[in-house]
């Protein structure tokens, strides 16, 4: 209960919400917390309906996105609210292998901390997030390993021991919807899904407060669904994966295509294309929006399976409103009516934490991570 205060304070509805306790269970225990001095109650009224917070403290929750092309990091003394987090970021990712992107994650991350007046000594939690599949029962990449990592990589042990913490890690898609679910406009939404739009594509799903990961961790990986089946070789061994057609390689190359007379060497990176559509490059607005499309024909598929109560689309494609255009088109168009009603409250939105979202879900793995340490690495 008092992690929960520290991932988020809230009122007590609010974190029985969260954490599934009863009502009269998180009252008795926000009790016995503001006897012991650990937590602070505004209750003007003396009912419920104040916020629970911690009492002033040094300690610091720490959350990491080692992203292909971005690392981010995020750091947030746990007496202060979500919103007051330090966001650290870098362009290299870890493209080029763990090992070299390592020494610039440490400093990011010290540098994140000191912004919030404390030290390494005080982190109190780390948590990962990477665009990798992550088995649950080991806290390690699920086999094949695939590139940039390779075997024997393990951030989550390396970052943990110069912290001196324990490490939590997981797929960035599944920490997304965990963020969305604790931060974002609806943070008592029972079902999430959370897709990421970026170098790959992957999806994040929260059903009843619990992430699904499926037994291999697997679970989610919508990029890998086959799109065409005699298409482009995906990493995974796979052909025409939905990763091959969207993913951030195809949709340069695509542009590259088109521009083969008119400046195809501008175009080198998926924020080049994403410059372009926002400044009316024809071609880069048409090649995002279709994007949006083929991704919303698949979403409505996973909406006919689950039936959320919302979905939220992040990753760096997001920075271009034509990508969630085109998926409402897609949406509506395929999914069964009642399953995207938007009269039964369904929303389909853009992350509101933007690509900060899976540092910060990150964040608060690390920090639930804490009740269950023996899963930590």
């Amino acid at each position: 209960m008092l992690l929960a205060v520290a991932i988020k304070a809230d009122t007590q509805v609010g974190i029985a919400k969260r954490t599934m306790l009863s009502p009269a269970t998180v009252s008795t225990a926000v009790r016995e917390l503001e006897k012991e001095g650990m937590v602070t109650s505004a209750r003007a009224d003396g009912g419920r309906a104040g916020r629970v917070c911690l009492v002033p403290t040094v300690l610091v929750g720490v959350g990491v996105h080692l992203g292909f092309n971005h690392v981010t990091v995020v750091a947030r003394r746990l007496d202060k609210e979500f919103d007051t987090v330090s966001v650290r970021v870098n362009s290299e990712g870890v493209s080029r292998g763990w090992a070299r992107a390592r020494p610039a994650v440490h400093d990011l991350i010290r540098e994140a901390v000191r912004d919030t007046g404390c030290t390494l000594t005080d982190v109190f939690s780390l948590g990962i997030a990477v665009p990798r599949m992550i088995d649950p029962r080991t806290n390690e990449f699920t086999r094949p390993v695939l590139h940039p990592w390779r075997i024997g990589d393990n951030p989550a042990r390396d970052l943990g021991e110069e912290l001196g913490v324990p490490a939590f890690i997981d797929n960035d898609a599944n920490l997304g919807a965990l963020a969305e679910q604790t931060y974002g406009r609806r943070d008592h939404a029972e079902t999430v899904i959370y897709v990421k739009a970026s170098t790959g594509v992957g999806a994040g799903i929260i059903v009843h407060n619990s992430l699904l990961r499926g037994r291999g961790g697997m679970a989610g990986e919508i990029g890998h669904l086959t799109l065409e089946s005699d298409g482009v070789m995906c990493q995974c061994g796979g052909r025409g994966c939905l990763e091959t057609v969207i993913g951030a390689e195809a949709l340069v190359q695509r542009v590259r295509q088109a521009r083969t007379r008119t400046g195809a060497a501008d175009f080198e990176h998926l924020e080049d294309v994403i410059r372009a559509a926002r400044e009316h490059d024809p071609v880069c607005m048409r090649v995002i929006k279709d994007a949006g499309r083929t991704l919303g024909s698949h979403l409505a598929h996973l909406c006919n399976l689950i039936n959320p109560d919302v979905v939220v689309v992040g990753g760096q494609l997001t920075e271009c409103d034509l990508l969630l255009e085109g998926c409402q088109e897609s949406l509506y168009r395929f999914a069964l009516p009642g399953a995207v009603a938007k009269s039964s409250g369904f929303v389909l939105e853009l992350s509101e934490l933007g690509t900060r979202a899976e540092a910060q879900g990150a964040l608060v793995l690390g920090l639930r991570g804490q009740e269950s340490p023996q899963n930590a690495v």
